[in-house]
């Protein structure tokens, strides 16, 4: 028995449950696989290691969750290349590389866009303080009272700016400001293209931010892969009393009067808490853990049983290589930054047009032609990355790519047919440093990390709507069913490693459970108990 089961080990169920425990609430956390994790994790195949998805943190630097939680005591360490990414683009256009300094990144682009340069500096007058209330905001838990005052702290600088980019697109705001479709582009690309949806709905325009922040948040890579994040708040979860459970995946909440008893596992066994966080799809939550919907619920779950499925739309090679590629632009990009050009992620983008195609293609299940591409090879910057045998390992990572695909995945030529995509910005040869890969799917997806047809939930609205508390289940973490939590990326605007979710989710439980009278914490635990008993019998 436990006061809080938190459902679901990625980032942010560790980073909530680290953060109950360390309160002193007596917590266990669940995790389906064999090890924690999810996406954020580091795995051994193919005689090597790879991150399950891109190993670039930004926001979760810019909370307090790294300091709070002791994760440097832990082993967590943060490496930085410089520049921190390389825009390319599929028509061959000139690249331009990403800069945290911001002189840095003036003088940068002065070498390689002049004619951006003052366009750039205007579009930092209003982008900088619309950023750093985006940096306030994740720093802050969700409440426009708390809000509020972190705004009148800042004089609301950038608050009316925050507010007309929210209900703008992506498009427009970045158009506003440049006229070169190859600065507007890369933005698109770390944006909506990441969250699924095209760049000129309404909504999406915060992501015009992207470039600001990473003035303000230097984007870094934990030291042994992404997945040292996840081990880091695994130990410091453990470390302060917290139980971890691994290969349980929950199948049922158990509830008895329409609040929750605890939850069932696929051996059939039980764990009995009055609380539980689901960290983790919210969708099968409600849909397929809830047997028996309490009143309170059922308008909720009618709601997310109109609700369309979703499928993923995300695939990544993961190769070793035999030795490092010459990228072309390789001189240029080293005379300017005077760092290795092959430290930095690579964000490779299409045109408007292509994405255009690409949205289309998706929705008729195949791959575009000219995909968005994020590709970096980890083991450079990080060389604890490097195989035994001191091979280098890629990582390559495919928007858009259907969940169903004519002849289906296993033996498709898509996979084969990027690395030459690859070849093609990389220069001849590279191709042919590739001496094994494996190809992370979404039916692989699905089927390894448990995501409902591939898909990675995400908060699907735009970020003023966690602001004023809009599908309070999702952006104030409480449902209508008793003792029943919402967490991850579904319940926090953004995409990546960012663990906000996880901790706004941990402090909800906290108030929750500091404001009852200690003799109702005790008749709640008494109820699990009793429910568990009875399971027993």
């Amino acid at each position: 028995m436990a006061d809080v089961v938190v459902v679901g080990g990625g980032h942010n169920g560790l980073v909530c449950a680290a953060y109950l425990a360390r309160a002193g609430i007596d917590t266990v956390l669940i995790e389906a696989r064999e090890t924690v994790g999810g996406c954020a994790s580091t795995v051994s195949d193919l005689g090597a290691r790879f991150n399950i998805c891109n190993c670039d943190h930004t926001m979760i630097r810019a909370t307090p969750i790294i300091d709070d939680l002791d994760l440097a005591a832990h082993g967590l360490r943060y490496l930085e290349a410089n520049p921190t990414f390389v825009n390319l683009f599929h028509d061959g256009s000139e690249p331009w590389v990403g800069v945290h300094d911001v002189d840095g990144q003036l003088d940068a682009l002065a070498a390689t866009h002049p004619a951006q340069v003052e366009a750039y500096r205007t579009y930092l007058a209003d982008a900088l303080p619309v950023a750093e209330l985006i940096v306030a905001m994740a720093r802050t838990h969700p409440g426009p009272v708390r809000i509020a005052a972190g705004v009148a702290e800042r004089r609301a600088r950038g608050l009316r700016t925050l507010w007309n980019w929210s209900r703008s697109s992506a498009s427009e705001v970045l158009e506003r400001y440049f006229d070169d479709w190859h600065m507007v582009m890369p933005a698109v690309s770390v944006g909506p293209t990441v969250w699924g949806v095209p760049p000129d709905v309404p909504g999406t325009g915060l992501a015009a931010a992207s470039y600001a922040l990473r003035h303000l948040v230097r984007t870094g890579r934990p030291q042994g892969g992404s997945g040292a994040l996840t081990d880091a708040l695994e130990a410091s979860f453990v470390a302060a009393g917290g139980q971890v459970r691994t290969g349980s995946p929950v199948t049922s909440l158990i509830l008895h009067d329409g609040a929750v008893g605890g939850v069932r596992t696929a051996d059939g066994d039980s764990v009995s808490a009055p609380v539980v966080v689901a960290a983790c799809d919210p969708q099968r939550v409600l849909l397929d853990w809830v047997e028996r919907v309490p009143a309170p619920a059922r308008r909720l779950i009618g709601q997310r049983r109109s609700l369309p499925e979703m499928d993923g739309y995300e695939s990544k090679i993961d190769a070793v290589l035999t030795g490092l590629p010459t990228y072309p632009f390789a001189g240029a990009i080293e005379h300017i930054t005077g760092s290795n050009s092959l430290e930095p992620t690579l964000v490779v983008s299409p045109s408007p047009a292509q994405l255009a195609n690409a949205h289309t293609a998706r929705s008729a299940g195949t791959v575009a032609e000219q995909p968005t591409m994020l590709v970096n090879i980890p083991s450079v910057l990080d060389p604890s990355m490097i195989t035994a045998a001191g091979e280098h390992v890629l990582s390559l990572e495919v928007l858009f790519t259907p969940y169903d695909t004519p002849g289906g995945w296993p033996g498709s030529p898509e996979p084969a047919r990027w690395l030459g995509l690859w070849e093609n910005l990389a220069g001849d040869g590279a191709a042919a440093l590739v001496d094994r890969y494996r190809a992370m799917t979404p039916d692989r997806y699905e089927a390894e990390f448990s995501m409902h047809r591939g898909h990675t939930p995400s908060y699907a609205e735009a970020p003023l709507s966690a602001l004023v508390g809009r599908r309070p289940e999702l952006t104030r973490y409480r449902t209508p069913i008793e003792g029943l939590y919402l967490s991850g990326a579904a319940t926090y605007p953004g995409a990546g490693v960012f663990g906000a979710a996880g901790r706004n989710a941990a402090h909800a439980v906290r108030r929750d459970l500091q404001s009852l009278p200690a003799r109702t914490l005790v008749t709640m635990r008494h109820r699990s108990a009793r429910i568990m008993a009875r399971l027993r019998r």
